[in-house]
């Protein structure tokens, strides 16, 4: 019996998303960039610093996603750890983009917030959202830590980030896959070496 359409295209998807999964396996310099962007998140909370993040679109349902893993919990019962995404409060999303200008709904929100040491994850498939490279740039203007999550070309995001994963794709769904396997990673490795 020959495939239908829909059988064909959802083998072809979790293909491509296993592929890209195995490409990331493949490269000591990706492994190696989620380690360190999980070191960095340790050594965030055990010195009392705050994680950030933000994203625009389906990167800002990421933002969220990874953020309420480290505050509610992820595989182990332990206390919150401090995260927050900086896509969820409406009226000030809107009065900075109304006052100022799209570009800085979260620059801003990172001066009020941030502090030296706390970590700020810009995820951007494209790596060039404007508001989030402005992100990035405030918050190594206030001495955080930059983490970019990005796709291959890593854009001006890569730049300016102090630890960037770029996902070997220009695929923006299967770049987002592996946006929350890579978040996921570090939020078991965070759990276990604060809290097993």
């Amino acid at each position: 019996m020959p495939m239908s359409y829909a059988g064909e295209l959802i083998r072809r998807r979790i293909s491509e998303n296993a592929e890209i999964a195995r490409a990331i396996l493949g490269s000591e310099d990706r492994l190696a960039v989620i380690e360190r962007a999980a070191d960095a998140v340790v050594e965030c909370y055990r010195k009392g610093g705050k994680l950030f993040f933000m994203g625009n679109g389906g990167s800002a349902a990421d933002a969220q996603h990874l953020a309420t893993e480290l505050v509610s919990r992820f595989y182990l019962e332990r206390r919150a750890l401090s995260a927050e995404a900086l896509t969820v409060n409406s009226s000030i999303l809107t009065g900075i983009g109304n006052d100022y200008d799209f570009e800085k709904v979260f620059s801003r929100q990172l001066e009020a917030s941030a502090r030296p040491g706390d970590v700020a994850f810009g995820i951007s498939t494209s790596g060039n959202s404007r508001n989030i490279v402005a992100a990035m740039e405030a918050a190594r203007g206030i001495g955080a830590v930059t983490v970019g999550f990005t796709g291959e070309n890593g854009g001006l995001l890569a730049e300016r980030s102090d630890i960037c994963l770029r996902v070997p794709s220009s695929d923006t769904p299967r770049i987002q896959e592996a946006h929350i396997l890579a978040g996921h990673i570090i939020c078991e490795i965070v759990e276990k070496r604060l809290f097993a």
